[in-house]
């Protein structure tokens, strides 16, 4: 018989946030997200001159934990989901663990979009979900390999998950999601006429 095995798999890790304490109030969150938008001019302007549409501080912002204490809770938290999510990966960490290396709002509003990307000179990198009303975008997550496939024919709609090309995943308010930086992604139209809300953030390894 045959014998067919999977190599080199590419992890995602789905979690709720209050599965690490402390506790978020999503409530609180959203509302903290909107006044930071509000008062950032710098970031505002920048997503005008970029195109952006709706509102990212990943441009203007570098201290968010600093500024508002759900922030900080927030850190604490994904700490924790990092920490687990290197365990699952097998890093050798040795004496340096990962670090927090940036983190930012992103509001997307009816017709926005973020389109395909990596994380680079990172190591993990995720998002948690703030605001996901009904026929907001889901991630898009692109198999690694699809630059390596030449000219082999597509694959069938009904392929297994890790067969597929492309995966998408709705996560919900309080999901966090994980992943290596290199994987590529993007955002999809926003289809709702209401805003989407995330913070995204990325984690390095060293000094």
């Amino acid at each position: 018989m045959p014998r067919i095995d999977s190599l080199f798999v590419t992890r995602l890790y789905r979690a709720r946030l209050s599965e690490h304490g402390p506790a978020i109030d999503a409530q609180e969150l959203e509302a903290s997200c909107y006044s930071i938008a509000e008062d950032d001019e710098a970031g505002q302007a920048w997503c005008e001159t970029e195109g952006y549409p709706g509102y990212t501080s990943y441009a203007s912002l570098t201290d968010l934990p600093w500024r508002f204490p759900i922030f900080a809770d927030l850190v604490k938290v994904l700490d924790a989901h990092v920490a687990a999510f290197a365990r699952d990966l097998e890093f050798d960490l040795g004496e340096q663990a990962l670090r927090l290396e940036d983190i930012w709002i992103n509001i997307l509003p009816e017709g926005g979009m973020h389109s395909s990307h990596i994380h680079p000179h990172s190591v993990i990198s995720g998002t948690t979900y703030v605001a996901m009303p009904e026929g907001a975008s889901a991630l898009k997550l692109e198999d690694p390999r699809s630059a390596r496939m030449m000219a082999a024919p597509p694959r069938r709609k009904d392929a297994r998950q890790d067969m597929r090309g492309f995966v998408y995943v709705t996560p919900q308010v309080g999901d966090v999601l994980l992943w290596e930086s290199w994987l590529r992604h993007e955002v999809p139209m926003n289809m709702s006429d209401e805003d989407r809300i995330s913070v995204s953030f990325n984690y390095a390894w060293g000094d």
